[in-house]
């Protein structure tokens, strides 16, 4: 498969898959509710070593994004086991390459379950390939950690999300262009879930808060073809762009954006999938001065944060940037350490039982787990992008905020789920 595009067979089979998950997800499956029918995968904790399973996408148009945070899990996995494992047990992670398809998600989740019998699987990037492994945790009752910013209206029995859900970034990003004068929006995204139902959601929140949506553009992952979408966006007459692409497809929008004269001055861009690892790929003179929203930069100031950067970039090279999803990462392997230490058990049912209020003094400040939702309270911030490719806050929510992932507190998604 190449870099820069998904194999018809895996987005087709992807679609179906999707389609199947997307029902279960629509009958609203809460947290507590186990629909499954089997007696769940027996994780094996009898040695000196438990398995725990590390699903990213080591190669494919993902990878630009994913390798850092297969990297951060692996930091994570080695500072528990430096500091002496959990439950007196060290860490043994095993790796599956996701391969930016969606369908091999779900075949490597099922491998890492049922095969290597971990106690937990620590990954997933796109809500795709969320979505195609949700029916295989639930089935087998076995714990994804899923790490990214997700478009929310989603929960269950066996996911826990450590990256935002939408109230926690793309809401307070649109409350931060709103108050800026910036009413009136072109939607940009990737054709997939993620983007399409965030735009929904964004859509939804013009409609009750003033705003206008102007247009709204899909590439596949993996385009490399974007001037037809960029000269829409310039004649459109919008203050800004909501950005939803994913993947190495960022390098070519931003490109063309600036070689057709587009500036951050003249026309900003808001990203919610562009972190500093993208940065470095795309190159910091195509985004200075652009957008984002996200909970964490390397920049983001505190003890917790220093330390992290610091083993980050001795692990795996000065020049290395820490991000927002490698941050999340890294977050969920230690928070499902306290939990499990809390439960004084492996056990799945005892874990998630052990969950709620688990607190843990990340590199993004203290956060805490909402048992009830199996998300994390979160602080929102919007960073610019700086010539030397870093990202500087430049506002934040001032504190944690708890998740709604049905977006039950706002009388304008009314409807949405």
């Amino acid at each position: 498969m190449s870099g820069l595009s998904i194999s018809r067979r895996g987005l087709l089979t992807g679609l179906s898959v999707l389609g199947a998950s997307a029902a279960i997800g629509a009958c609203g499956a809460k947290t507590g509710s186990d629909r499954t029918s089997t007696a769940g995968a027996k994780a094996d904790t009898s040695g000196d070593t438990v398995r725990v399973g590390l699903l990213n996408s080591l190669s494919g148009t993902m990878a630009i994004s994913e390798v850092t945070v297969h990297n951060a899990l692996l930091l994570a996995v080695k500072e528990i086991n430096a500091d002496g494992g959990v439950l007196g047990k060290k860490l043994d992670p095993v790796s599956q390459d996701g391969a930016s398809d969606w369908p091999t998600f779900a075949e490597k989740a099922e491998a890492l379950i049922t095969g290597d019998k971990v106690a937990a699987t620590f990954g997933c990037w796109t809500s795709a390939s969320r979505k195609a492994v949700k029916p295989v945790f639930e089935r087998h009752r076995s714990l994804l950690f899923y790490p990214v910013q997700y478009e929310g209206l989603e929960q269950s029995p066996y996911i826990f999300y450590t990256g935002a859900t939408t109230n926690q970034q793309i809401v307070p990003a649109l409350d931060y262009l709103r108050k800026k004068g910036l009413t009136r929006l072109y939607l940009v995204g990737s054709d997939y879930v993620f983007p399409r139902t965030a735009n929904k959601i964004i859509r939804a929140y013009a409609k009750g808060n003033g705003m206008r949506v102007l247009g709204e553009d899909y590439a596949p992952l993996g385009s490399t073809e974007f001037s037809t979408i960029v000269n829409k966006v310039k004649e459109s007459g919008a203050d800004a762009v909501f950005n939803t692409l994913n993947g190495d497809s960022n390098v070519a929008f931003f490109k063309e954006y600036k070689s057709s004269g587009l500036s951050a001055k003249a026309l900003p861009v808001l990203s919610v999938s562009i972190a500093e690892e993208e940065v470095k790929s795309i190159g910091a003179p195509y985004l200075e001065g652009q957008l984002t929203a996200w909970n964490y930069y390397q920049t983001t100031p505190g003890a917790a944060n220093t330390a992290f950067v610091e083993a980050y970039q001795a692990a795996y090279g000065k020049d290395k940037p820490t991000s927002d999803p490698m941050e999340a990462a890294y977050l969920s392997v230690h928070l499902w350490k306290a939990m499990v230490e809390k439960a004084g058990s492996f056990d799945v049912a005892k874990v998630k039982a052990a969950a709620d209020g688990i607190t843990f003094d990340a590199p993004e400040g203290t956060t805490t787990v909402d048992g009830a939702t199996q998300h994390v309270h979160k602080t929102a911030r919007i960073g610019r992008i700086g010539a030397d490719g870093l990202i500087t806050e430049v506002w934040s929510s001032g504190g944690p905020i708890k998740p709604d992932p049905y977006l039950k507190g706002y009388d304008w998604a009314s409807g949405l789920s």
